[in-house]
């Protein structure tokens, strides 16, 4: 007798509330085994391989990739009655079967035990799951009253007409069935501007298939009522985005940002001739090799170093200890352009970093993050940062503040220009800083000699071994 078992999206660690389900690394009737990564999934800061908790024979994948779903969501099915004897260890030395199934009632991300009576809480291997951390929300036109209340639904399952009941509780009886389709049709259908009242639906009992779906959005639409067709876009209309992942983080956070932290931002131009000569001769030094130093790891360590000099440049607000936290560490922030969206890895304790540990910790950090590896503990935690505009050919920027920092300075480009140097007009590379800051913290003085220190360091290189 098949025993089939759902687990459910669980809050991997970080907050989290929904993520987007990017692919699947099995199929149904593919045999799975504990820890076997069965699913990618993209939050809203990186993305996360999910293991199975589970031992069996997949069944059903109850969200299609490119769905977003919320934390508690049932997201596959597997039949676990082939799995080992209780209590016996599993594959890679997992314990399976009995535990799975003595776990399965107080882990939230797992359905299909009976309600629990042991007080120690199971984990899905790598991720902490939190107990009533997250909840399903209610449906819509369901009442409170008797079994109306569709607690015990799955948002994963067909959902038709409720039978009367004994207490008159459901009020729904002789309406209009709802037809038959899982949460992903039912989006793909509203995308679409498919009516699923008008389509027959090819599963099992008649459920309503994304193929029912896409058929009915390739094929005529004249049987849908005109008051539910959709118009048709004309080339060169509208294409519409869904806002979901490292977009939808970087909006919140920016818009946070923006209008709780008054800006302030300040320019200064400055000659960098002698800090790229700098940079090409450390190319060429053994230490280095492998690593490619760039113009980024001189204005890193000059950052540092101002930071060093001026530590409360390096702090937050903390609004409800109504708190200056003054940070005597950097964890030194580099936005990064990448195929996801902005992100903003950190180099944790960057300040302890000598010049080639500094240089390996930037080149490993930008290819983590172009691959789109960049962990959540990677995103956390950082102090202060840096955004590199200049790779994009422009001069400057007026940055926004990573929430819960007090600075962020901006590199414009490195280009020839006439400059005035040792009294002659000569061409000279320069470029343009920017630096914004919070001005709860810090005052116009501050943030001025912050760059101004910046600024000295980087038209002389050698001021960063006297400074350092």
């Amino acid at each position: 007798m098949a025993d089939v078992k759902q687990f459910k999206l669980p809050d991997v660690g970080e907050g989290l509330t929904e993520a987007d389900i990017v692919s699947w690394k099995v199929k149904p009737g593919d045999s799975v085994t504990v820890n076997q990564v069965i699913v990618e999934i993209e939050t809203a800061k990186s993305l996360v391989e999910l293991p199975s908790p589970f031992e069996g024979v997949v069944t059903d994948l109850l969200v299609s990739e490119g769905q977003s779903v919320d934390v508690g969501t049932p997201i596959i099915a597997v039949d676990v009655s082939g799995e080992t004897d209780a209590g016996g260890p599993g594959p890679h030395g997992a314990v399976t079967a009995g535990v799975q199934d003595e776990t399965a009632a107080r882990e939230p991300g797992i359905e299909g035990s009976p309600a629990p009576k042991i007080e120690r809480q199971a984990v899905l291997v790598g991720y902490g799951v939190k107990l009533g951390t997250t909840t399903r929300r209610p449906r819509k036109g369901k009442g409170k009253a008797g079994g109306g209340s569709g607690a015990g639904l799955h948002p994963a399952e067909p959902v038709g007409p409720p039978a009367a009941s004994g207490n008159g509780a459901s009020g729904r009886t002789g309406t209009a069935e709802r037809p038959l389709a899982k949460p992903p049709v039912r989006k793909l259908a509203k995308d679409l501007g498919v009516d699923l009242a008008a389509l027959t639906g090819s599963g099992p009992e008649g459920t309503i298939t994304r193929e029912d779906v896409q058929a009915a959005a390739a094929g005529p639409v004249a049987d849908v009522p005109a008051a539910m067709s959709v118009p048709m876009v004309p080339a060169g209309g509208e294409e519409r985005i869904p806002i979901r992942g490292v977009r939808k983080h970087t909006a919140l956070a920016v818009s946070s940002s923006a209008f709780t932290a008054p800006h302030v931002t300040e320019f200064l131009q400055i000659d960098m001739t002698e800090t790229m000569s700098a940079v090409r001769r450390l190319r060429e030094l053994p230490e280095f090799e492998g690593w490619r130093p760039s113009p980024l790891l001189l204005v890193a360590k000059a950052l540092m170093l101002a930071v060093a000099r001026h530590p409360m440049i390096n702090s937050s607000w903390d609004e409800q200890a109504q708190e200056i936290v003054v940070k005597h560490y950097v964890n030194l922030g580099i936005a990064a352009a990448t195929d996801r969206g902005l992100l903003v890895p950190n180099i944790k304790n960057a300040h302890t970093l000598s010049l080639p540990g500094l240089a390996r910790a930037l080149s490993e950090l930008a290819t983590t993050a172009r691959e789109g590896k960049t962990q959540p503990a990677g995103l956390a935690r950082g102090t202060i940062t840096i955004t590199n505009v200049g790779v994009f050919g422009v001069d400057t920027g007026t940055p926004i503040l990573t929430p819960g920092e007090s600075a962020i300075l901006a590199l414009g480009q490195v280009k020839q220009a006439p400059w005035v140097h040792e009294g002659e007009l000569a061409v000279r590379q320069v470029t343009t800083l920017a630096l914004s800051f919070d001005h709860r913290i810090v005052d116009g003085d501050l943030g001025s000699a912050v760059l101004r220190d910046i600024g000295a360091m980087l038209t002389d290189p050698i001021r960063m071994i006297a400074w350092g």
